[in-house]
């Protein structure tokens, strides 16, 4: 935690070092920009996206604990771009005065599901029913395991499971028992398939003062367990809209976090918000914002690390969608050519993260502000249909 300064106080952050250097720190460019900050990442490639708009650059894996201690030598505060980073082995940096935030007892809680789930049951928010495996159970155990779940059931891998890797949705005890074998037999948790009738997304940011922002929530929709789509704002009843920021709230107060948050939650069909998980950092469901609020998500992160007040989080548009562009089992002319295609529609922006094609990597997104009658689900058909093409 940053100690408190007086509002006439020039703020003393002035040199941000980010832990990972794909696009989500590439984005914060922009913020970085109009804030008067100097960004300075820490990834293992000279090509990853972010490398290209930092003023430093130390290329070293994310967990490299004495990389980040040269990286702390150059900055006032360091973030997160992702949570698969050694918390442990940062802990000697907090020692000597560096500053994490969000703090690592927050990034430590993320990196393992189960602790998520335990954490929530702790604060009384509604949870799918859940049981976890340590990993290399017998398959007896296993199936003992799951029958409070019932079937069917959602496998998660506990720890390193992003963008639908390692989560899978199982029929019945003998797809479950497959499963559990392709995957190694890791650590999981197995939870109950929620019958949700939408799949919720809100962003929230809190500053080391106790300063709160919260954005309006977005509707997700995915396909194979990757997100595809956001709408924003999500077509919910006000009262459903919010229980999402009240959620929200309650979750950034109650973590002490001090940055960016965003809260994944399942909508039932009774109007129950159920939590699904958390990632304390900038997400793929606040992309839209670069584009359709005052603030972006990014320069919000920005602001809440170093000391300056959050900034307002309205729309500046009735409504936006946002399209995740997944790398195509297709040549890189092709990937060029549909690109092409899509920054030729009219009002649409097109970010392209520079990252090498690969079938199913996030490649890029493009975001469109719509007017209030406006069909959201229609504009991203068209532009899926132009990116995916028969695979839409």
């Amino acid at each position: 935690m940053g100690q408190a300064r007086d509002d006439n106080t020039p703020p003393t952050i002035q040199r941000v070092g980010v832990i990972g250097g794909g696009q989500l720190a590439w984005m914060m460019a922009p913020g970085a920009t109009a804030l008067g900050l100097q960004l300075a990442v820490q990834t293992p490639h000279p090509e990853d996206p972010a490398a290209a708009i930092a003023q430093h650059t130390i290329l070293a894996p994310i967990t490299d604990v004495d990389a980040t201690a040269v990286l702390a030598g150059q900055c006032d505060v360091i973030t997160f771009e992702n949570e698969f980073i050694d918390c442990d082995g940062l802990q000697p940096l907090v020692k000597q005065g560096t500053i994490f935030r969000p703090g690592l007892e927050l990034m430590t809680l993320v990196l393992d599901k189960l602790d998520q789930r335990q954490f929530f049951q702790q604060m009384g928010l509604l949870n799918p029913r859940y049981v976890a495996l340590e990993g290399g159970e017998a398959p007896e155990v296993l199936l003992a395991k799951a029958q409070p779940v019932g079937f069917p059931l959602v496998m998660k891998t506990r720890r390193l499971g992003y963008d639908g890797y390692g989560t899978f949705v199982v029929a019945d005890p003998s797809q479950l028992t497959a499963v559990w074998h392709t995957s190694g037999r890791a650590p999981v948790l197995l939870e109950e398939f929620v019958p949700f009738k939408q799949e919720l997304a809100i962003v929230a940011a809190r500053s080391a003062r106790g300063e709160v922002a919260i954005y309006p929530a977005v509707e997700t929709q995915q396909v194979n367990q990757i997100c595809r789509r956001v709408v924003a704002p999500a077509r919910v009843s006000p009262a459903v809209m919010a229980s999402m920021a009240t959620l929200a709230h309650t979750l950034v107060n109650g973590l002490d976090l001090v940055g960016v948050m965003a809260v994944e939650c399942f909508l039932t069909k009774d109007d129950q918000v159920l939590i699904n998980e958390i990632a304390p950092r900038t997400h793929n469901s606040g992309h839209y914002t670069l584009d359709a609020c005052v603030t972006s998500q990014f320069e919000q992160q920005l602001r809440a690390i170093s000391d300056r007040p959050l900034g307002p989080t309205d729309l500046t548009c009735a409504q936006a969608i946002m399209v995740n562009l997944l790398g195509l089992e297709a040549s890189g002319a092709t990937h060029q050519e549909r690109l092409a295609a899509l920054k030729a529609i009219p009002q649409a922006q097109v970010y392209w993260y520079g990252k090498s094609p690969r079938p199913g990597r996030k490649l890029g997104h493009v975001t469109q502000c719509l007017g209030a009658d406006a069909d959201p689900a229609g504009v991203a058909a068209a532009i899926e249909g132009i990116w995916y093409g028969a695979e839409t």
